[in-house]
């Protein structure tokens, strides 16, 4: 029999009723003929519940204690959609991760998968049985509930659907599909059948929030077919594949923004060997999530270094920068805080081949008086930091510009 992971988030099982809504889902691809694995999250607000019952219980907890309680929420939800299941007449049963078993190492709170024996699970589907699996958590090699961290029941999801060697993986949430950009911002947002790990890939990590990029690496890894749709509307969703399967030959895909970024500017900097070491070693061990960075070296041989990263992380890239310069490591002149900025970053595996793609997309932001702060790129993106005022405008002047709103 052909197998099938479907995947279901907090707003899609948030209450009784929404998890019979899933559930008949699963019993619609059920009697198409797949067995079918569903990974489900804790009901929508559950899981922060929980966090806060640890932090108000102890300061500095256990860490394995927390992942113990954590992960409850999703074997509640496993449990409920077996038996709402089960009262549909489709045979199913739950597991926790530690059942499976789901293998993970040792790093509580941020754990990795490292292997799923699925011997167990492919039993059951010979007997007829599908699987509802509590998504998020696994077993550590002590024996000890882990938990994967921010998206981990995507990621689980993909990682059942690539151990399963399933045709699709199925990702139901709130939106259904992946568009050419926040439909909030314009309403010109187009939904795109298909798009490529790559483009995908690029646009989680510059801030589109319909898939974690950790899922997405592991899709791409093992060339899982994402499929993200609906929860509540029988609609077309959008295919996450390999390049060669998008019809849809466009130069820019998509425009991603993330909202409240910071740019910090090191001024004043020594001009030697590993400088650059100096002074972003300090930031990654004060946890900061360093971004965009252009470095300028003047005509004095003294440089100004330049980064953006998330503004709620900058109190610590100061604390980092201070305790480097008063220890003597790195000697800067000043450091200058711009809080007000956002990114916004175009996206298309067409930029491989297609020359001027950053001149029309300078072009058209200078038409809207949008001034440029900072400019990174790769391969298949261009990012830029503006001031956050212009955010809005900024993506509907390039959504217009690279005319996403028309299907190809």
């Amino acid at each position: 029999m052909p197998r099938l992971v479907m995947k279901f988030g907090g707003t899609s099982v948030a209450d009784l009723d929404r998890i019979r809504n899933a559930a008949m889902k699963v019993r619609r691809e059920v009697e198409r003929g797949f067995d079918v694995a569903v990974v489900v999250s804790a009901m929508a607000g559950k899981t922060n519940e929980l966090v806060g019952w640890v932090d108000r219980t102890a300061q500095f907890y256990d860490a394995r204690e927390y992942d113990a309680v954590v992960a409850s929420g999703e074997n509640v939800t496993a449990g409920l959609m077996a038996l709402t299941l089960q009262e549909m007449g489709v045979p199913a049963r739950s597991w926790q991760g530690w059942q499976v078993p789901m293998l993970t190492n040792s790093s509580h709170g941020a754990a990795r998968i490292m292997e799923i024996d699925t011997t167990r699970l492919v039993q059951k589907f010979g007997e007829g049985l599908h699987a509802v699996i509590a998504g998020f958590q696994g077993v550590s090699p002590e024996g000890r509930i882990t938990t994967l961290g921010r998206g981990g029941s995507d990621t689980s999801a993909v990682a059942f659907a690539a151990a399963l060697e399933a045709e699709r993986c199925d990702i139901y949430t709130d939106v259904d599909g992946v568009y050419t950009t926040d439909p909030r911002i314009t309403k010109k947002a187009r939904k795109l059948a298909k798009i490529s790990y790559e483009e995908m890939l690029e646009l989680a990590s510059l801030g589109a929030k319909v898939l974690q990029t950790r899922s997405v690496e592991l899709a791409m890894r093992y060339k899982v077919r994402l499929q993200v749709l609906s929860s509540f509307d029988d609609l077309p969703g959008t295919l996450v594949c390999d390049e060669e399967e998008v019809l849809e030959s466009r130069v820019v895909s998509g425009i991603a923004h993330s909202r409240d970024e910071a740019k910090l500017t090191v001024l004043g900097v020594p001009d030697r060997p590993g400088i650059a070491a100096a002074i972003f070693g300090p930031l990654a061990s004060g946890g900061v999530n360093v971004d965009m960075i252009v470095q300028n070296i003047g005509a004095d041989g003294r440089t100004d270094m330049t980064f953006s990263c998330p503004v709620d992380e900058v109190p610590r890239a100061v604390k980092a920068l201070e305790e480097t310069r008063d220890a003597g490591e790195v000697k800067y002149v000043r450091l200058d805080i711009d809080e007000n900025v956002s990114k916004v970053s175009i996206v298309g595996i067409g930029m491989r081949s297609q020359a001027g793609v950053a001149h029309r997309m300078f072009e058209a932001l200078a038409a809207d008086g949008v001034n440029i702060k900072v400019i990174t790129t790769s391969e298949i993106k261009v990012s830029v930091l503006i001031d956050r005022k212009y955010l809005e405008l900024a993506v509907q002047a390039l959504h217009d510009a690279f005319g996403l709103d028309k299907a190809s």
